[in-house]
C-alpha cells in the first residue's frame, strides 16, 4: 500500500445555517463600512479541517492515510475517532496550552458562505518536518499555516516526495513568491475557480506557465465539476448529481481524497477526476466534512453509474 501523508488544518468545524440569502444584505455603496449579524437556525459543531477530511475520504475508500498536522489539548477524543477510522495520526503533535484550530462558518440558502478561522495549535504546524516523518510516497500540501505549507514543499521538493500543491483556503495568505515556490516541483495544483484566479494574479502565472512545472492544475467548479489542465489537453470532469445538498462544507476536501486515491491505484488523470467527483457527492450529502461513510462497493457502484466500468482498483 502506498504511504500518503497528508498535511493540512486540523480543526473543530461550528456550522451554521442562515435561512435568507447574504447578497439582500450587502448594501453597494456602502460596502467600505460594512456591520452584518446574521440570526442562525441552526449550529452543530463537528470534527474538521482539512487534512482530516482528506484523510478520511482516503481511509473510506481502503488507504491508511498518515495525518501530519498539530492540534490542542482538546483533541484527544478526535485523535481516538481517527484512528478507528483508518487514519494514522502518529505523526499529529498536540500543543499544550493552545486549542485545536477552529471554523466557523455561516452558509445561506444558496450555499454561499461567510466564515473566520481561529489559528490555534495550527500555528504551530512548522515545527513538523518531513524529514522526521519515515518514507512518502506521495503527500498533500492542503492549507494550513502559511510558513508550515512552504517549508513542506521546500522539503518534499529536496527529498525527492511528490506532492499535490492546494493552497486554496489560504491564498489571501501566500505571497505571490511563496505560491511560485509550491508550485515548483509538485505533480499538481489544485485550487477552485475562484482561487486559481487569485494564485493567478498573485504569481503572474498562467495555466501554461504552471504546467511548465506540474504535471496536471485541476480547477474545481462547484456543481459544474472540475476541469484538469493537462501540457496536452484539458479533461472536463463532471460532477456526480447529490441526491440531496445538505451541507458544502468539506466537498472540496472529499474531492481531492478521492483524487490522491485514484493516484495511489495508479488511474490516468481522467479516473482521478471522477473518483473525486464521487467523493464530493457523498460529501455534499452530510453536514460536515466527516459525518458519511460508505464501503469500496458502493463507492464502485455510484463511479460506475456515473463514468461507467470503473477498471483502476
Amino acid at each position: 500500500m502506498m504511504r500518503i501523508i497528508v498535511t493540512g488544518s486540523i480543526a473543530f468545524d461550528y456550522l451554521m445555517s442562515f435561512p435568507g440569502s447574504f447578497s439582500e444584505h450587502l448594501l453597494p455603496d456602502h460596502l467600505e463600512h460594512v456591520s452584518l449579524s446574521f440570526l442562525v437556525d441552526t449550529m452543530e459543531k463537528r470534527r474538521g479541517g482539512c487534512g482530516p477530511n482528506i484523510a478520511y475520504t482516503l481511509a473510506l475508500l481502503g488507504e491508511r492515510p498518515v495525518l501530519m498536522g498539530t492540534a490542542g489539548r482538546d483533541f484527544a477524543d478526535y485523535r481516538q475517532w481517527l484512528d478507528r477510522n483508518g487514519v494514522d495520526t502518529s505523526l499529529v503533535k498536540e500543543i499544550d496550552g493552545k486549542f485545536t484550530a477552529s471554523f466557523f462558518c455561516n452558509t445561506d440558502r444558496g450555499g454561499n458562505q461567510i466564515a473566520s478561522f481561529y489559528t490555534g495549535a495550527m500555528a504551530h504546524a512548522a515545527e513538523l518536518s518531513f524529514r522526521d516523518a519515515g518514507g512518502c510516497d506521495l503527500a498533500i500540501i492542503s492549507p494550513n499555516d502559511p510558513a508550515a505549507m512552504t517549508g513542506y514543499a521546500r522539503e518534499c521538493r529536496a527529498l525527492g516526495v511528490p506532492y499535490i500543491y492546494d493552497p486554496s483556503q489560504q491564498v489571501a495568505r501566500l505571497s505571490g513568491d511563496d505560491l511560485r515556490d509550491g508550485v515548483a516541483g509538485s505533480r499538481a495544483v489544485i485550487c477552485n475557480e475562484y482561487e486559481f484566479q487569485i494564485v493567478r494574479e498573485k504569481t503572474g502565472l498562467d495555466e501554461a506557465a504552471m504546467l511548465s512545472a506540474a504535471e496536471a492544475v485541476v480547477v474545481t467548479k462547484g456543481d459544474q465539476g472540475a476541469a484538469i489542465h493537462l501540457r496536452e489537453r484539458t479533461i472536463r470532469v463532471d460532477a456526480v448529481p447529490p441526491c440531496e445538498v445538505i451541507d458544502p462544507t468539506g466537498v472540496g476536501d472529499a474531492f481531492r481524497g478521492g483524487m490522491l486515491k485514484g493516484l495511489a491505484l495508479g488511474a490516468d488523470w481522467a479516473t482521478c477526476g471522477r473518483l473525486g467527483s464521487v467523493a464530493a457527492a457523498f460529501a455534499l450529502e452530510h453536514l460536515g466534512g466527516s459525518s458519511h461513510a460508505y464501503t469500496w462497493p458502493e463507492f464502485k457502484a455510484r463511479y460506475e453509474r456515473h463514468f461507467g466500468p470503473l477498471t483502476a482498483g
